[in-house]
């Protein structure tokens, strides 16, 4: 499971570390810049009221859930869009972009209607107080705005990451959260003849910057000299229900794995809602620092698709093998030191969040699991995307079900909320030593599983042409 680093030189080795790094670190900082957005909203929130912040808690939970689901559907653009580039379809490209753009504004549209129908659903199972709830719903109804401007964007982000441009994606999401937070601030206090919202007030300051986001990165893509060649906004396509087919063979295995991931962490903040805003708050701070950081194996991850996916669509099955090595040890290097810095500060950490002390203690407590999950979450992410470049979607989604539902969940609610295991329930402890086993499990049925597929690859080349070098990218 070496994937040729062992017969690569060290030359190659840096000059494939480098492409990854070149693709990879404007696509993290723009990930982490929307991420953060959650960062400033629990921060700013949390400053308000424990019952404030305890609302964006549970808010973002559903927010996210549904982002990052329906985001996993416009994430096949990457690896289509990759290989048609590597294997110089160049003409195919503006086409297949614009019903990109078209798929992700009927994505968004779908995931704005689910969020404001499920509103009603939800008052049962939370057994908050009544104001928390109202609270609650009004950051969700905020934030479905967002997801038609969400999801355009993630199109607009796999056209310009595919074309190995993902500076401009940066950029705007940069913009994006600095326009966030001075939104957040008049939202919740009601400034300039806006309503008071509180906490809430986040949500509907998200969409504003959702929207921003997407305005600005198709306008940026739409003048720039580097996209003009591909023909994007060189016309008005109709939606065309055959391409939605091939997103959607590809994409949905890919949606139901984010799902499984992002709803485990989402039904974990439902199942302990009972225990207490405490609880609510503590786990909420822990998991947004958890999702900032996670977006270090997640950048690496997004480039393995669009480099693993550009060799494979120019014949280069041993390159790719070769860069997803390389890929998943710059993020196990990467995980280490998170691991450390953890280790070290992670009692400063829950106090950027709050200064209410049995938050930070049981903050604290629970940073301790995130940083033992590191390695091994950081493993199955890379591993996931790198499959994703390979056209590979269905298996990985089925381990992420087992693992992340039948281990993650399943294990979680034994742990935290019966005596079947341990002589108490272990509470939100419980789901998060479920948590750590759960990514073990994934992280290694999908190794087993990239490796072996990457051989098959690298087979199937060399059969069919056994006498050109492998080793020499086309």
């Amino acid at each position: 499971m070496l994937f040729e680093l062992n017969r690569t030189s060290s030359g190659r080795l840096l000059g494939e570390s480098r492409q990854i790094v070149h693709l990879a670190l404007p696509m993290m900082i723009a990930q982490t810049a929307q991420v953060a957005t959650g960062f400033v909203d629990a921060v700013m929130s949390g400053h308000v009221s424990t019952d404030d912040l305890a609302a964006v808690s549970i808010g973002s939970s559903i927010f996210l859930t549904c982002y990052v689901t329906l985001m996993g559907l416009v994430t096949a653009l990457n690896p289509i869009l990759s290989h048609m580039l590597g294997a110089g379809q160049s003409d195919r490209l503006g086409e297949t972009g614009r019903q990109g753009l078209w798929f992700g504004l009927f994505t968004g549209l779908f995931g704005m209607a689910l969020m404001l129908a499920i509103q009603p659903l939800l008052r049962p199972v939370l057994h908050l107080p009544v104001a928390v709830e109202d609270k609650t719903m009004l950051f969700i109804t905020g934030t479905a705005l967002a997801m038609p401007a969400a999801m355009v964007h993630r199109a607009l982000h796999a056209y310009a990451a595919s074309l190995n441009r993902p500076r401009p994606i940066m950029y705007m999401s940069i913009a994006a959260l600095l326009l966030n937070i001075p939104l957040n601030y008049i939202l919740i206090h009601g400034l300039f003849g806006m309503p008071r919202m509180g906490g809430a007030g986040c949500g509907w300051a998200t969409a504003a910057a959702f929207w921003f986001n997407a305005i600005a990165l198709f306008s940026y893509v739409a003048g720039n000299r580097h996209f003009r060649p591909y023909g994007l906004t060189r016309r008005i396509d109709p939606p065309n229900w055959r391409a939605f087919g091939e997103f959607l063979h590809l994409g949905l295995p890919i949606g139901l794995s984010f799902f499984v991931e992002i709803s485990l962490f989402a039904f974990i903040a439902l199942l302990i809602a009972p225990l207490g805003t405490v609880t609510v708050a503590s786990h909420q701070a822990a998991m947004n620092f958890s999702s900032i950081i996670y977006m270090v194996p997640q950048s690496i991850s997004s480039a393995l698709t669009v480099l693993v996916g550009q060799r494979i669509g120019a014949g280069d099955a041993r390159g790719a093998r070769r860069i997803t090595g390389v890929g998943l040890a710059l993020g196990l290097a990467c995980a280490l030191l998170i691991m450390l810095t953890i280790f070290l500060w992670r009692d400063d950490i829950v106090r950027l969040y709050t200064d209410d002390p049995r938050l930070i203690d049981m903050g604290a407590t629970l940073l301790l699991f995130a940083a033992v999950y590191q390695l091994t979450d950081s493993t199955q992410t890379i591993a996931s995307g790198a499959l994703r470049g390979y056209k590979l979607t269905r298996v990985p989604m089925a381990i992420h079900v087992t693992a992340f539902w039948g281990v993650g969940l399943g294990l979680g609610i034994t742990l935290g909320l019966t005596h079947w295991l341990t002589p108490r329930p272990m509470g939100v402890y419980g789901f998060w030593a479920a948590l750590v086993i759960s990514l073990s499990a994934a992280a290694v049925l999908l190794i087993i599983y990239l490796a072996r597929q990457s051989r098959l690859q690298l087979a199937a080349l060399s059969a069919w042409s056994p006498s050109r070098e492998p080793d020499v990218p086309r």
